[in-house]
Order: C-alpha cells, then structure tokens, then sequence
C-alpha cells in the first residue's frame, strides 16, 4: 500500500504475535451482514489479511476472493483454507491498483484498510474500487472511528471523510455506529470504536 511499503506489512504478519487486527475470526460486523445475506455474488474482500472475512464470505455462498498486499498474509491465509478444506482463493495484490486483477465484482468489503491511507491515497482508494465494482454494486467498510479516545493507531475517520470520499458515483446507503474487535493480548481494549459504511457503486 502506498502509506507502508509491503516489507512493514510483511513485518506484522512474521512478528511472534499476530498483528492486532488479527483475532483468529471475522470482525462481528461482517457475521452480522452475512446472516442477513449481503456478501453475496462474486466478492472481493480488500486487505484480507489471513483471510477470516473471505472464509466467513465463502462459507455463506459468495464466490469470494481475497487480496492483499502482504505475501506473508497471503501465504497464511492461503495455509488456513488448506487446514479447513476450503478452496479460497487469495492473490497478492496492491489495494491502490485493483483494477490490476483484470475482473469485477458484485460486492467488495473492506475490513480495516480504509483508514490506513492519507487523504491523497484515500481518493486513490475509492477510485480503485470503483475500477472493480459494477454498477449497482455494494461496498462494505469498517474503519476505526473519530469517536475512539486517543491517537495510538490507525488514524480515526469521520462520517464527513467517508462522504466526501465517497461522493463521485457512489451512493451512501448508511454509516452506522460499531465496533472494531482487537486481540486482547495487544491492546488493553478489546475493541474499538468504527464506523461502518454501506456503499453502492452507481
């Protein structure tokens, strides 16, 4: 990604200790859309990490893949599918270049990489998954919140950034109050306040 180069994403995911957003689960949110059968279609999830959303995706029908920029995370997702039977498939790619992949997608998740860019890149971002998204389409994205105490971290979004972000071509369905789950072991919290925001591509 443009604001990490990868060798420091590679970093976080051959560290002793899993990186923090690393929980061994999807984030709740992401349970929560896929009962109510919206990870649907053909579906990228951006920034897969080990890949716990594009399995909990899989699991409810999608034909999902996951991308990230990371080999190592890649690799370690790749070796979970294997351990659990799963034919996923996941691909190194540059969140900031997706086009790249050469296909589209019905639906696109983002579980914590929005927020991880400057304002520059963020608009970088949004075009890029416009390049992947059809028309009509639905992007799902959870990002830590400006209503979380403190500066450690990923830098905390607004409702007013994501809007703007998203104002070209995209229509807010919603952005609602939730929360981002942590590994215990890394933070004395066990989560973080998010935002997550329902988008579709017009």
């Amino acid at each position: 990604m443009a604001t990490m180069t990868t060798p420091s994403w590679d970093a976080a995911y051959t560290a002793t200790e899993s990186p923090p957003w690393d929980t061994g689960a999807p984030q709740p949110a992401f349970v929560r859309l896929a009962e109510k059968g919206l990870l649907t279609g053909e579906l990228l999830d951006c920034g897969c990490g080990t890949g716990e959303q594009t399995l909990l995706a899989l699991a409810h029908g999608a034909d999902a893949i996951g991308i990230d920029v990371s080999p190592q995370a890649i690799s370690q997702a790749r070796a979970k599918a294997a351990e659990r039977g799963v034919p996923a498939r996941f691909e190194v790619a540059d969140a900031l270049d997706l086009a790249a992949l050469g296909r589209t997608f019905d639906t696109v998740i983002d579980s914590g990489v929005f927020h991880v860019f400057s304002d520059e890149d963020r608009a970088r971002y949004v075009a890029s998954l416009a390049s992947v998204l059809r028309a009509g389409g639905h992007c799902y994205l959870i990002c830590f919140s400006d209503r979380q105490p403190g500066t450690f971290g990923p830098h905390r979004i607004s409702q007013d950034d994501l809007r703007t972000a998203f104002s070209d071509g995209w229509a807010i369905a919603g952005i609602e109050a939730e929360t981002f789950e942590l590994r215990q072991s890394s933070f004395a919290i066990p989560s973080a306040q998010a935002w997550l925001a329902s988008l579709q591509r017009l």
